[in-house]
Protein backbone atom coordinates (compact mmCIF):
# COMPACT_ATOMS: atom_id res chain seq x y z
CA UNK A 1 0.00 0.00 0.00
CA UNK A 2 3.06 1.98 0.63
CA UNK A 3 3.72 2.37 -2.94
CA UNK A 4 0.25 4.30 -4.51
CA UNK A 5 0.02 6.45 -1.34
CA UNK A 6 3.35 7.52 -2.42
CA UNK A 7 2.30 8.05 -5.71
CA UNK A 8 -0.58 10.29 -4.33
CA UNK A 9 1.68 12.28 -2.50
CA UNK A 10 3.94 12.75 -5.45
CA UNK A 11 1.21 13.52 -8.01
CA UNK A 12 -0.04 16.59 -4.89
CA UNK A 13 3.28 18.11 -5.53
CA UNK A 14 5.08 16.42 -2.65
CA UNK A 15 8.87 15.75 -2.74
CA UNK A 16 10.03 12.87 -1.53
CA UNK A 17 13.07 10.65 -0.10
CA UNK A 18 12.07 6.59 -0.36
CA UNK A 19 13.08 3.48 0.36
CA UNK A 20 11.73 -0.05 0.79
CA UNK A 21 13.41 -3.56 0.59
CA UNK A 22 11.46 -4.06 -2.58
CA UNK A 23 13.85 -2.46 -5.17
CA UNK A 24 10.97 -2.53 -7.82
CA UNK A 25 8.44 -0.46 -5.89
CA UNK A 26 11.58 2.22 -5.20
CA UNK A 27 12.59 2.12 -8.76
CA UNK A 28 8.85 3.02 -9.72
CA UNK A 29 8.64 5.54 -7.27
CA UNK A 30 12.06 7.22 -8.47
CA UNK A 31 10.63 7.11 -12.07
CA UNK A 32 7.67 8.66 -10.99
CA UNK A 33 10.03 11.77 -9.13
CA UNK A 34 11.16 10.27 -5.69
CA UNK A 35 14.63 10.02 -4.82
CA UNK A 36 15.83 6.73 -4.07
CA UNK A 37 17.92 6.20 -0.56
CA UNK A 38 19.78 3.16 0.45
CA UNK A 39 18.30 2.91 4.36
CA UNK A 40 15.89 4.80 6.73
CA UNK A 41 19.01 6.49 7.86
CA UNK A 42 19.06 8.22 4.46
CA UNK A 43 15.41 9.12 4.34
CA UNK A 44 15.29 10.61 7.71
CA UNK A 45 18.78 12.23 6.74
CA UNK A 46 17.56 14.37 4.12
CA UNK A 47 13.68 14.47 5.28
CA UNK A 48 12.20 16.43 8.04
CA UNK A 49 8.43 14.12 7.99
CA UNK A 50 9.34 10.44 7.67
CA UNK A 51 6.51 8.37 6.52
CA UNK A 52 6.46 4.77 7.59
CA UNK A 53 3.95 2.21 5.91
CA UNK A 54 4.99 -1.91 6.74
CA UNK A 55 3.12 -5.06 7.72
CA UNK A 56 3.50 -5.08 11.68
CA UNK A 57 4.71 -4.18 15.45
CA UNK A 58 8.87 -5.80 14.47
CA UNK A 59 8.95 -3.99 11.30
CA UNK A 60 8.14 -0.89 12.75
CA UNK A 61 10.90 -1.34 15.44
CA UNK A 62 13.59 -2.25 12.64
CA UNK A 63 12.70 0.60 10.76
CA UNK A 64 12.54 3.29 13.54
CA UNK A 65 15.63 1.95 15.94
CA UNK A 66 17.26 -1.12 14.04
CA UNK A 67 20.74 -0.76 12.59
CA UNK A 68 20.63 1.55 9.56
CA UNK A 69 17.19 3.33 11.35
CA UNK A 70 15.24 6.61 11.57
CA UNK A 71 16.59 7.08 14.66
CA UNK A 72 20.44 7.10 13.88
CA UNK A 73 19.84 9.61 10.99
CA UNK A 74 16.72 12.00 12.51
CA UNK A 75 17.23 15.23 13.34
CA UNK A 76 15.78 17.18 16.55
CA UNK A 77 12.20 18.52 15.21
CA UNK A 78 11.72 16.00 12.86
CA UNK A 79 8.49 14.15 12.66
CA UNK A 80 7.75 10.39 11.97
CA UNK A 81 4.00 9.36 11.22
CA UNK A 82 3.43 5.47 10.94
CA UNK A 83 0.77 4.51 9.25
CA UNK A 84 1.52 1.02 9.31
CA UNK A 85 -1.14 -1.06 11.57
CA UNK A 86 0.16 -2.14 14.29
CA UNK A 87 0.44 -3.14 18.17
CA UNK A 88 -0.95 0.79 19.74
CA UNK A 89 1.30 -0.13 23.25
CA UNK A 90 4.37 -0.69 20.43
CA UNK A 91 3.78 2.43 18.84
CA UNK A 92 3.38 4.10 22.67
CA UNK A 93 6.79 2.88 23.44
CA UNK A 94 8.52 3.77 19.87
CA UNK A 95 7.04 7.65 20.39
CA UNK A 96 8.82 7.95 23.52
CA UNK A 97 12.05 7.12 22.27
CA UNK A 98 11.78 9.59 19.87
CA UNK A 99 10.52 11.69 22.12
CA UNK A 100 13.50 11.79 23.63
CA UNK A 101 15.78 12.85 20.62
CA UNK A 102 13.34 15.84 20.07
CA UNK A 103 11.46 13.70 17.24
CA UNK A 104 7.19 13.87 17.82
CA UNK A 105 5.70 10.70 16.12
CA UNK A 106 2.15 10.67 14.80
CA UNK A 107 0.17 7.01 14.62
CA UNK A 108 -2.18 6.91 11.68
CA UNK A 109 -2.76 3.39 10.57
CA UNK A 110 -5.52 3.15 7.48
CA UNK A 111 -8.73 1.38 6.20
CA UNK A 112 -9.38 1.34 2.54
CA UNK A 113 -7.16 -1.84 1.63
CA UNK A 114 -5.23 -1.49 -1.86
CA UNK A 115 -8.54 -0.14 -3.50
CA UNK A 116 -8.45 2.82 -1.37
CA UNK A 117 -4.38 3.50 -1.23
CA UNK A 118 -5.08 3.60 -4.95
CA UNK A 119 -7.71 5.94 -5.22
CA UNK A 120 -6.72 7.83 -2.47
CA UNK A 121 -9.96 7.41 -0.39
CA UNK A 122 -8.46 5.97 2.81
CA UNK A 123 -9.88 6.44 6.32
CA UNK A 124 -7.26 7.52 8.61
CA UNK A 125 -7.37 7.57 12.16
CA UNK A 126 -4.49 9.61 13.89
CA UNK A 127 -3.21 9.83 17.07
CA UNK A 128 -0.93 12.59 18.88
CA UNK A 129 -0.66 15.82 19.60
CA UNK A 130 -3.57 17.66 18.04
CA UNK A 131 -0.96 20.61 16.93
CA UNK A 132 0.61 18.47 15.15
CA UNK A 133 -1.89 16.77 13.74
CA UNK A 134 -3.50 19.82 12.05
CA UNK A 135 -0.39 20.83 10.81
CA UNK A 136 -0.03 17.45 9.01
CA UNK A 137 -3.80 17.58 7.41
CA UNK A 138 -2.30 18.74 4.32
CA UNK A 139 -0.40 15.54 4.03
CA UNK A 140 -2.91 13.32 5.10
CA UNK A 141 -5.21 14.39 2.34
CA UNK A 142 -4.00 13.30 -0.84
CA UNK A 143 -4.48 9.72 0.78
CA UNK A 144 -7.16 10.07 2.17
CA UNK A 145 -10.81 10.83 2.27
CA UNK A 146 -11.46 10.82 6.17
CA UNK A 147 -8.72 11.71 8.01
CA UNK A 148 -10.02 11.88 12.30
CA UNK A 149 -7.79 12.79 14.98
CA UNK A 150 -8.69 10.27 17.65
CA UNK A 151 -6.43 10.90 20.65
CA UNK A 152 -3.09 11.12 22.03
CA UNK A 153 -0.43 8.85 20.32
CA UNK A 154 -1.40 5.09 19.98
CA UNK A 155 -4.91 5.74 19.83
CA UNK A 156 -4.98 5.89 16.09
CA UNK A 157 -3.77 1.73 16.58
CA UNK A 158 -6.68 1.40 19.24
CA UNK A 159 -9.12 2.83 16.74
CA UNK A 160 -7.78 0.57 13.47
CA UNK A 161 -7.69 -2.46 15.81
CA UNK A 162 -11.59 -1.76 16.81
CA UNK A 163 -12.06 -0.90 12.76
CA UNK A 164 -10.13 -4.94 12.32
CA UNK A 165 -12.28 -6.38 14.07
CA UNK A 166 -15.92 -5.09 13.17
CA UNK A 167 -14.65 -5.94 9.41
CA UNK A 168 -13.74 -9.11 10.08
CA UNK A 169 -16.40 -10.50 12.20
CA UNK A 170 -19.06 -8.88 9.90
CA UNK A 171 -17.59 -10.44 6.85
CA UNK A 172 -17.82 -13.98 8.91
CA UNK A 173 -21.29 -13.04 9.69
CA UNK A 174 -21.92 -12.39 5.84
CA UNK A 175 -20.26 -15.38 4.89
CA UNK A 176 -22.36 -17.57 7.59
CA UNK A 177 -25.51 -15.95 6.82
CA UNK A 178 -25.06 -16.54 2.45
CA UNK A 179 -23.70 -20.03 3.91
CA UNK A 180 -27.64 -20.78 5.16
CA UNK A 181 -29.42 -18.99 2.74
CA UNK A 182 -27.49 -20.95 -0.08
CA UNK A 183 -27.84 -24.36 1.97
CA UNK A 184 -31.19 -23.51 2.08
CA UNK A 185 -31.61 -23.39 -1.53
CA UNK A 186 -31.80 -19.70 -2.00
CA UNK A 187 -29.61 -17.44 -4.35
CA UNK A 188 -27.30 -15.50 -2.51
CA UNK A 189 -27.47 -12.51 -5.05
CA UNK A 190 -31.39 -12.29 -4.41
CA UNK A 191 -30.06 -12.40 -0.50
CA UNK A 192 -28.56 -9.65 -0.83
CA UNK A 193 -30.64 -7.65 -2.42
CA UNK A 194 -33.31 -8.03 -0.18
CA UNK A 195 -31.35 -6.94 2.68
CA UNK A 196 -28.73 -4.68 1.90
CA UNK A 197 -31.27 -2.06 2.65
CA UNK A 198 -32.29 -2.72 6.04
CA UNK A 199 -30.51 -2.94 9.07
CA UNK A 200 -27.99 -5.87 8.03
CA UNK A 201 -26.93 -3.75 5.43
CA UNK A 202 -23.12 -2.46 5.90
CA UNK A 203 -20.16 -1.36 3.60
CA UNK A 204 -18.82 -4.65 4.17
CA UNK A 205 -22.04 -6.71 3.20
CA UNK A 206 -21.96 -4.58 -0.16
CA UNK A 207 -18.41 -4.67 -1.26
CA UNK A 208 -17.81 -8.44 0.00
CA UNK A 209 -20.85 -10.20 -1.14
CA UNK A 210 -20.31 -9.49 -4.68
CA UNK A 211 -16.47 -10.76 -4.53
CA UNK A 212 -17.71 -14.46 -2.46
CA UNK A 213 -20.84 -14.92 -5.09
CA UNK A 214 -18.71 -13.94 -8.09
CA UNK A 215 -15.78 -16.26 -6.06
CA UNK A 216 -13.17 -13.18 -7.19
CA UNK A 217 -11.11 -13.98 -3.98
CA UNK A 218 -8.00 -11.02 -5.64
CA UNK A 219 -6.78 -9.53 -3.02
CA UNK A 220 -7.92 -5.64 -1.76
CA UNK A 221 -6.82 -6.75 1.67
CA UNK A 222 -5.26 -9.99 2.36
CA UNK A 223 -6.24 -12.73 4.87
CA UNK A 224 -2.68 -12.83 6.52
CA UNK A 225 -2.78 -9.11 7.36
CA UNK A 226 -6.06 -9.32 8.65
CA UNK A 227 -5.22 -12.11 10.89
CA UNK A 228 -1.84 -10.01 11.95
CA UNK A 229 -4.78 -7.36 12.75
CA UNK A 230 -6.30 -9.50 15.00
CA UNK A 231 -3.64 -11.15 16.94
CA UNK A 232 -2.56 -7.56 17.69
CA UNK A 233 -5.97 -7.01 18.87
CA UNK A 234 -5.69 -10.14 20.83
CA UNK A 235 -2.34 -8.83 22.27
CA UNK A 236 -3.90 -5.58 23.32
CA UNK A 237 -7.03 -7.09 24.61
CA UNK A 238 -4.48 -9.09 27.26
CA UNK A 239 -2.35 -6.24 28.29
CA UNK A 240 -5.42 -4.50 29.27
CA UNK A 241 -7.41 -6.99 30.50
CA UNK A 242 -9.57 -7.03 27.67
CA UNK A 243 -11.73 -10.07 27.02
CA UNK A 244 -12.18 -10.16 23.01
CA UNK A 245 -13.91 -14.10 22.41
CA UNK A 246 -15.56 -13.09 19.22
CA UNK A 247 -12.44 -11.83 18.01
CA UNK A 248 -10.61 -14.80 18.80
CA UNK A 249 -12.99 -16.81 17.09
CA UNK A 250 -12.31 -15.59 14.02
CA UNK A 251 -8.66 -14.88 14.18
CA UNK A 252 -8.77 -18.64 14.31
CA UNK A 253 -10.69 -19.17 11.36
CA UNK A 254 -8.29 -17.11 9.28
CA UNK A 255 -5.49 -19.23 11.49
CA UNK A 256 -7.11 -21.92 9.57
CA UNK A 257 -7.38 -20.20 6.04
CA UNK A 258 -3.80 -19.46 6.21
CA UNK A 259 -3.01 -23.33 7.12
CA UNK A 260 -4.78 -24.08 3.48
CA UNK A 261 -2.86 -21.75 1.43
CA UNK A 262 -5.27 -18.77 1.21
CA UNK A 263 -3.07 -16.17 3.17
CA UNK A 264 -2.86 -14.41 -0.15
CA UNK A 265 -6.35 -14.48 -0.50
CA UNK A 266 -8.98 -11.33 -0.18
CA UNK A 267 -10.11 -11.66 3.73
CA UNK A 268 -13.75 -12.44 1.95
CA UNK A 269 -12.72 -15.97 1.70
CA UNK A 270 -13.79 -16.22 4.80
CA UNK A 271 -16.78 -16.93 3.67
CA UNK A 272 -15.47 -20.13 2.81
CA UNK A 273 -14.63 -21.56 6.03
CA UNK A 274 -18.25 -21.78 6.34
CA UNK A 275 -18.60 -23.29 3.00
CA UNK A 276 -16.65 -26.28 3.62
CA UNK A 277 -18.36 -27.02 6.81
CA UNK A 278 -21.40 -26.46 4.96
CA UNK A 279 -20.35 -28.85 1.85
CA UNK A 280 -21.72 -25.64 0.03
CA UNK A 281 -20.69 -23.27 -2.54
CA UNK A 282 -21.72 -19.07 -2.52
CA UNK A 283 -22.75 -18.37 -5.88
CA UNK A 284 -25.52 -17.91 -7.98
CA UNK A 285 -27.27 -20.53 -10.16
Amino acid sequence: MGRPMARNLLNAGFSLVVFDLNKEAVQDLVKAGAVGAKSSKEVAEQTEVIIIMVPDSPEVKEVVLGKGGVMEGVKSGSLVIDMSSINPLVSQAIAKELKEKGVEMLDAPVSGGEPGAIQGTLAIMVGGEERIFNECLEIFKPMGKTIVHVGKIGSGGFTKLANQIIVALNIAAVGEALTLGVKAGLDPQTIHQAIRGGLAGSTVLDAKAPMIIGRNFKPGFKIKLHQKDLNNALSTGKDLGVPLPLTSFVQQILVSLIAEGRGEDDHSAIATFFEKMAKVEIKSN
